[in-house]
């Protein structure tokens, strides 16, 4: 695997040729299309070959080489980590600290993490997280994502949703100074929301790292600075 040091945001080795996929019997013209853009995505390459879990590692990467939040010794907490890209790189980059992912599906171990299973915002998986993590958390990472609806409008209030649970459980857990990062949709956060995470932390940010899609809308919401008064 990748050290996932920092100025590693790109995948190594050259650009593939482009690879064109046929259209198979039963197999409808917008699966084509994904899996083309898999077979043609240099970052999807680049995880298979680097050993990260997902192409969502190199997300998480650039967005360190530009804020720089994970650290050595570091306590960081990944919500909703399967199926461990982000965990990986937070264990790569925070050597002598303590990662904590947790999922409502089951994660495969990743050495120098302690992996849970079960849900971030119930009182039993907070008290897991407390336990595993054995202090405050210095970072809080939430690359959620509620499964699409088509509907531009539903899909936006499921992710701000989740950006909410993700935010209460990053205000019950950071140290002050710590950093929370969560993904939003094109747009921003929104409203009160924002309104409160710029009261709870000193500089807030949104950024759209290289590795995400150009058609995506996610973007990226970076809070540091966290304030406890």
């Amino acid at each position: 695997m990748s050290s996932g040091r920092r100025g590693g945001g790109k995948p190594s080795g050259g650009r593939p040729l482009s690879k064109r996929v046929k259209t198979a019997r039963g197999r409808r013209s917008s699966s084509t299309r994904w899996l083309e853009r898999q077979l043609n995505d240099p970052y999807v390459e680049g995880a298979k070959r680097e050993g990260w879990r997902s192409r969502a590692a190199y997300k998480l990467i650039q967005l360190d080489d530009r804020y720089k939040f994970l650290k050595r010794n570091a306590r960081v907490v990944d919500l909703g980590a399967a199926p461990g890209g982000w965990t990986q790189v937070a264990v790569a980059r925070c050597p002598g600290g303590q990662v904590v992912a947790i999922d409502l599906n089951e994660i495969e171990p990743i050495a120098g993490a302690e992996i849970l299973t079960g849900d971030a915002t119930s009182p039993e998986g907070m008290q897991a997280i407390r336990d595993a993590l054995g202090g405050p958390a210095d970072v809080v990472l939430s690359d959620m994502a509620a499964p699409a609806t088509g509907h531009r409008q539903t899909d936006h209030l499921r992710v701000m949703g989740l950006v909410e649970s993700a935010l209460a459980i990053a205000e019950d857990l950071l140290a002050p100074g710590g950093t929370f990062i969560a993904k939003v949709l094109q747009g921003g956060t929104e409203g009160e929301l924002l309104n409160q995470i710029k009261r709870r932390f000193a500089k807030v940010s949104h950024a759209k790292p290289e590795a995400s899609r150009k058609d995506s809308r996610e973007i990226y919401l970076i809070a540091q600075g966290f304030r406890t008064d």
